[in-house]
Formats: structure tokens, C-alpha cells, sequence
């Protein structure tokens, strides 16, 4: 199972957010545990989670670190100018959401995670909650 992590979920767990961070640092691990899911996150979401947690702490070491720890685990996957392209077709109102999107479309992933389900209006990617993916993934994979 390929899923792509978004924006606000690696937030959560970089920033230290309550009460999100259990749960999204759950969703983001899965890989850790489960051999047959593998999670991404797009390149320009690391340009995004960089700018954000670096202003948030003050700190290129600790942030650095965070990004450091989770390239263990989490994949990186390219935008392409095709994704770009397509993302500004579907003209939603959260341009970075109709990129991730668009991301997760042009790599066949199985689904986005993401604690914001209102931002995505199509349905040829599963979008997740991270409880909604660790419930899915504890019930139907295997360790």
C-alpha cells in the first residue's frame, strides 16, 4: 500500500501539535511496522514543512534532524510539471492540496493521509484520516 503523507500531518508530529500528534506520528510510522506499506511525501511538501517548522523553532539543527529521522521511513517522490499542470486543471480552491493530489494520481498511490478531508473533491484517490489508515491498515495487512 503506497500512501502519500500531506503537509499538516508531518506538521503535527515535527511541530509537537496536540492534540494530533500521537495519531499522525502513528500514521506516519506504518511503515515501520508493516513491510507491504510504504508512505511518501511530494518534494515540494519537504520545501513546505522546512519553511513552517523552521520558523516555528529557530533551529536548521533541529529541524534538520526531524527530516533527518523520517527519510528512515518516509519516501521522497518528485512533482513533475505534469502534476503542476494538472493540479492548476482542477482549479480547487487549496492549490497545495490539488498539487498533492495530483501527486498522488501520477503515482498510483493507494491514498493521501490527511486531517484535511475537505480540501480533496475527487475521488480517484482514497483519502484518509490518519485514525481511518491505521484502523485500515491494522485490520486488513499484515506485520
Amino acid at each position: 500500500m503506497d500512501l502519500l503523507i500531506d503537509t499538516n500531518v508531518v506538521l503535527d508530529v515535527f511541530l509537537e501539535r496536540e492534540p494530533f500528534l500521537a495519531m499522525s506520528n502513528r500514521a506516519i510510522t506504518l511503515s515501520r511496522r508493516y513491510q507491504n506499506v510504504q508512505n511518501f511525501i511530494s518534494a515540494s511538501t519537504v520545501t513546505d514543512i522546512y519553511y513552517i517548522t523552521y520558523k516555528n523553532l529557530k533551529n536548521h539543527q533541529i529541524v534538520r534532524e526531524r527530516f533527518k529521522d523520517m527519510f528512515r521511513f518516509v519516501k521522497v517522490v518528485a512533482v513533475t510539471a505534469e502534476d503542476i499542470h494538472a493540479a492548476f486543471a482542477l482549479d480547487w480552491k487549496d492549490f497545495e492540496d490539488s498539487v498533492q493530489y495530483c501527486v498522488a494520481a501520477s503515482n498510483n498511490f493507494d491514498g493521501i493521509v490527511t486531517r484535511n478531508m475537505q480540501g480533496f473533491d475527487n475521488d480517484e484517490v482514497k483519502i484518509f484520516t490518519p485514525e481511518e489508515i491505521c484502523q485500515y491498515v491494522e485490520e486488513n495487512l499484515k506485520e
